[in-house]
């Protein structure tokens, strides 16, 4: 048990990292994590890591915030889309064949590491 306690903590701390070091990116480690080596279920993983990443953000925009490098009228604006993106997508998470999700995931993942390359 404190192995698998010692694990989660171990790839939270990466997921961590790299959401703070690139500005996103946990979902990517800890949605496969969860489901492939944890098998969990795919909603369950997707919504395990949506709370995850609130605690990542949360604590990145504070140090981000001490540091006076957040642009508030952006974040404002892009808040107002993300809160209602959010709340459809979140809608169609708990609705999809859990093989369109893993199919969607695994394109979008293709998509973002070629945008990154070219």
């Amino acid at each position: 048990m404190k192995k698998k306690i010692f694990g989660n903590i171990c790839v939270g701390l990466l997921a961590g990292f790299v959401s703070g070091f690139f500005g996103a990116g946990g979902g990517m480690i800890l949605v496969p994590y969860l489901t492939l080596i944890l098998k969990e279920d795919e909603v369950v993983a997707r919504a395990t890591t949506t709370l995850c990443i609130f605690f990542m953000v949360f604590t990145s925009s504070f140090f981000y915030f001490n540091k006076d490098s957040i642009d508030w009228i952006l974040a404002l604006n892009c808040s107002i889309g993300g809160i209602i993106g959010s709340y459809i997508g979140s809608n169609l998470l708990v609705n999809l064949d859990k093989k369109i999700l893993k199919i969607s995931f695994i394109i979008f993942l293709i998509y973002a590491g070629l945008k990154m390359i070219f």
